[in-house]
């Protein structure tokens, strides 16, 4: 069994910044993409970034330029540090991975228990 657990938001002031924090656990064999999305109420969730397992980067453009994701692929853990905030940023944060699991021949999406970000104005 695989688990992802996310951590490390809360509420910061517009400008400000945050670090989240990933990681996943269990009978992991590999990782390939490991990824951030987030979801505002009233919204769909949305991709905000993602890594693959050599490191080639994506993020919506809304994000680029303040947001960088990165990954430690010996700890299974990605992590989203997040600068300049912006009320808009405020949603749940949900990290995800394409696990090949022990004694499995392929990749599945697991997904973290989300983490919600605050950005007062």
């Amino acid at each position: 069994q695989v688990q992802l657990v996310g951590s490390g938001g809360g509420l910061v002031q517009a400008g400000g910044s945050l670090r989240l924090s990933c990681a996943a656990s269990g009978s992991i064999l590999s990782i390939n993409t490991m990824g951030w999305y987030r979801q505002a109420p009233g919204n769909q969730r949305e991709l905000v970034a993602r890594i693959t397992i050599g490191g080639a980067t994506d993020y919506v453009d809304s994000v680029k330029c303040r947001f960088t994701i990165s990954r430690d692929n010996a700890k299974n853990t990605v992590y989203l540090q997040m600068n300049s905030l912006k009320p808009e940023d405020t949603a749940v944060y949900y990290c995800n991975a394409d696990v090949r699991a022990r004694y499995t021949f392929t990749f599945t999406t697991y997904w973290g228990q989300g983490t919600q970000v605050t950005v007062s104005s």
